[in-house]
């Protein structure tokens, strides 16, 4: 446990850990999409293909959702801030592993090694701040997170853009900007982050439980990734992966409901609050991460601009999102209310996707700068607030467990996201470039029609119009399956309860006790009832045995 500070010092040692904070999440959520851009350039250079393309994305993601609540939990289990440190490092080599790498097999495995380390930044930066601050307070505070989630988000895609136009760096450096400033970040929390140890004693791991989900997650979306590729929608392949994660997630539940320390405690996830905030968040994911990933591809594989110019051109949604973002942390700090913003959100986020899902090559582009802007102000209003909505609901002693479900559902959804549009855009994209080549006369190139490459500067100006055409039809299919998502997710949290965000880090005693589940429930009230009997009080500030029975009512609790 940290030394006590005096009040002054303590704030301003809380003011500068943000700060390092702040840092460790911008750099992770850059190194998301930083690359998105710049994929077209990467891609071709080493020779991968359309499949390739999606799975140095996929396999970041898959590794980043897969991880998330097994490092959340053990913010629970062990200090924080050696967690946090692990986790930075571990990021700090998977980047330069990244930068070096030599074909797409490596730059892929040693994604999955870099999605290890965002996905633990990621939610103990989160876990962190709940620890540091209170949820009202924490609304302002959110709004400048979803800022810097923000640019970090969608402004990656242009310095990724800039960095690869720039003939002395090149697309490398992608993966190299961010370490000078996770070195900083390590250096700064090292130095002022204190906290104090909440954790409780004789805690352990549940291996076996994370390994479950960890390994069901990642049979879905494997499956979801190569299904109507690699294999048939009705296959063997098919059918032995959907029962095998089906059944390793039912395993994993059985698991959880069972031991003392589960991963997921399950009577979390199973609250109102926390069930909707997650469903919820799935859409959310799915418009952070395919938005950014998939219409960095459409201005250059579409449109034919440069990854320069394709960063600049998605400045509407950074802008939709950062601006929202802080002016709803803002109104809901002051309001204390979250559901009114997050169903505002999701109602502009589907306006959005709707809009986005008319595009082809030749939309004009205010209409496209729209229908971006509309996203990201829908992201920007819905994404921290649905983490501060669980958050709010839960004591401090399981805020990482907490926290950690609602970023791996998130991130799920943004998996699925990729992987789903990413096949959906691979299938049509085939399907048209096929088509218009049948229909021209002109004998098909070998590879021509399966994605295999993505160098249009190598293709016959004839063959480069088609796949332009293609990749603009393509991208509006996927955004109206994106608008159903959207949809889905709205109509879920319009059960999301009006609730009022506490002044407090903990949860009140009383409050505490309502979050546990039935079991223990049920012992503690027993040893109350017992220590009763001995004529010991059962609280820190428990009344004197005779005390009228009436005080102690759920009337006067109130």
């Amino acid at each position: 446990m940290s030394t006590p500070q005096p009040q002054g010092t303590a704030r301003t040692s809380v003011k500068r850990s943000l700060v390092g904070l702040l840092i460790v999440l911008g750099v992770t959520m850059l190194s998301g999409t930083i690359v998105s851009v710049a994929l077209p350039q990467i891609v071709g250079s080493l020779q991968g293909t359309q499949s390739q393309y999606t799975w140095v994305v996929t396999a970041t993601l898959l590794a980043s959702t897969a991880s998330t609540p097994v490092w959340g939990r053990l913010a629970d289990l062990f200090d924080k801030k050696l967690l946090l440190q692990i986790s930075i490092v571990l990021f700090i080599v998977a980047s330069l592993l990244c930068g070096f790498a030599q074909n797409t097999g490596q730059l892929i495995a040693f994604r999955a090694v870099q999605g290890l380390g965002m996905g633990a930044s990621q939610v103990l930066v989160q876990v962190i701040i709940g620890a540091l601050v209170s949820p009202k307070e924490r609304g302002r505070l959110n709004g400048l997170i979803g800022s810097v989630m923000a640019v970090a988000t969608v402004g990656g895609p242009l310095i990724g853009g800039a960095l690869t136009d720039t003939p002395w760096l090149g697309w490398r450096w992608c993966f190299f900007v961010g370490v000078p400033f996770m070195l900083v970040a390590l250096v700064v929390l090292a130095r002022t982050l204190h906290l104090v140890d909440a954790r409780v004693p004789g805690t352990r791991v549940d291996y076996v439980g994370a390994t479950l989900i960890a390994a069901g997650v990642s049979t879905l979306l494997l499956w979801v990734t190569f299904v109507g590729g690699s294999f048939a929608w009705l296959s063997w392949q098919t059918a032995a992966m959907v029962l095998g994660g089906l059944t390793l997630l039912t395993l994993a539940v059985w698991v959880e409901s069972r031991v003392g320390q589960p991963v997921i405690p399950l009577h979390l996830v199973t609250r109102r609050e926390t069930a909707i905030a997650i469903l919820a968040s799935v859409a959310v994911g799915m418009a952070m991460f395919g938005g950014a990933v998939f219409l960095g591809q459409y201005f250059q594989l579409a449109r034919g601009y440069s990854p320069t110019a394709a960063g600049l051109l998605t400045t509407p949604l950074m802008l939709g999102t950062m601006g929202a973002s802080t002016v709803a942390g803002w109104m809901v700090s002051r309001s204390g209310r979250v559901k009114p913003y997050v169903l505002t959100g999701l109602v502009v986020l589907t306006v959005g996707f709707l809009a986005l899902s008319t595009i082809d090559a030749t939309t004009p582009l205010p209409v496209v700068s729209l229908g971006m802007l509309a996203v990201g102000v829908g992201v920007g209003m819905s994404m921290q607030n649905l983490v501060l909505v669980v958050q709010n609901s839960v004591p401090l002693h399981e805020l990482g467990a907490a926290s950690g479900s609602v970023t791996f559902f998130r991130s799920l959804g943004g998996t699925i996201g990729v992987s789903v549009l990413g096949a959906i855009l691979a299938h049509r994209v085939s399907d048209d470039i096929a088509a218009g080549l049948s229909s021209s006369g002109v004998p098909i190139p070998e590879g021509a029609t399966d994605g295999s490459t993505l160098d249009l500067a190598g293709m016959p100006p004839f063959l480069r119009t088609i796949v332009e055409n293609a990749y603009g039809a393509a991208t509006g299919d996927l955004f109206l399956v994106a608008t159903g998502i959207a949809v889905v997710g709205l109509a879920v949290a319009f059960f999301l309860p009006d609730v009022r965000l506490r002044d407090t880090i903990d949860l009140p005693d009383t409050e505490r006790e309502d979050t546990l589940p039935v079991q223990e429930r049920d012992d503690a009230s027993s040893d109350a009832a017992e220590r009763a009997v001995d004529g010991a009080p059962t609280g820190d500030d428990a009344p004197a045995p005779d005390t009228p029975e009436r005080d102690a009512s759920p009337r006067s609790r109130t």
